[in-house]
């Protein structure tokens, strides 16, 4: 009956991909792969209430993961996988449009780049003149302000890659697209610096889950 059921699940992925799924149908697929010989079922289950939402899952920490019971490295290890795997398919799968020529580009760019980033993260993109992608920079990790990111720092990364344009991007894995006072006097130091040296700072992007918004516009 175990084993039936797995073919059936299997099967019914293969037939008609995940749309009808529940989300505890998902992992418990996902599952079959850490876990040969058990039902995952009542698994599935328990990480779904225990953390809320599929998502919420795919995003929890590692060893939040291995304190749910009947969770073992193996299987914690496939759950932490999916977000990354996903982040990279949306990348390579994006990679022939690495002209970056307009801010809806840029923005489509960083919201595949920021898939399953759950700690806030700056980013740096630099462009050459024909606004092909040279460099994506993690710059830091954590709230955006002057004294993480220092402005010197951003313009020499910039003159060393002999950049002719520059965007600036981080992330709020846990809110939305909406700048804080500290977001907007970083941009407008960073476009005060990268304007002496004659390169285009096209945006300060911040990414909320699948939205962006560029702080130049709203706070040039």
């Amino acid at each position: 009956m175990h084993k039936d059921h797995r073919k059936h699940i299997k099967e019914r992925f293969l037939t008609e991909g995940l749309d009808g799924f529940e989300p505890h149908e998902i992992l418990e697929l996902l599952l079959y792969y850490a876990i040969p010989q058990k039902n995952t079922n009542d698994l599935a289950h328990a990480l779904i209430n225990r953390f809320g939402s599929l998502a919420a899952v795919f995003d929890a920490p590692y060893d939040d993961l291995l304190s749910v019971s009947g969770i073992s490295e193996h299987s914690a290890t496939l759950i932490k996988l999916i977000p990354s795997i996903s982040r990279r398919y949306a990348l390579e799968k994006n990679s022939a449009a690495t002209r970056l020529e307009t801010i809806e580009d840029v923005g489509r760019y960083l919201v595949a780049r920021y898939l399953g980033v759950t700690e806030e993260t700056v980013l740096l993109l630099l462009l050459d003149n024909n606004h092909r992608l040279m460099e994506c920079i993690r710059v830091h990790e954590g709230s955006v302000n002057s004294s993480s990111i220092t402005m010197r720092r951003l313009v020499e990364l910039a003159l060393f890659k002999r950049a002719s344009f520059a965007v600036l991007a981080h992330n709020h894995p846990d809110g939305i697209a909406i700048p804080s006072s500290d977001d907007i006097f970083t941009t407008r130091q960073a476009k005060r610096a990268f304007d002496l040296l004659e390169i285009h700072l096209m945006g300060h992007i911040i990414v909320a889950g699948d939205t962006f918004t560029n702080i130049l516009d709203v706070h040039s």
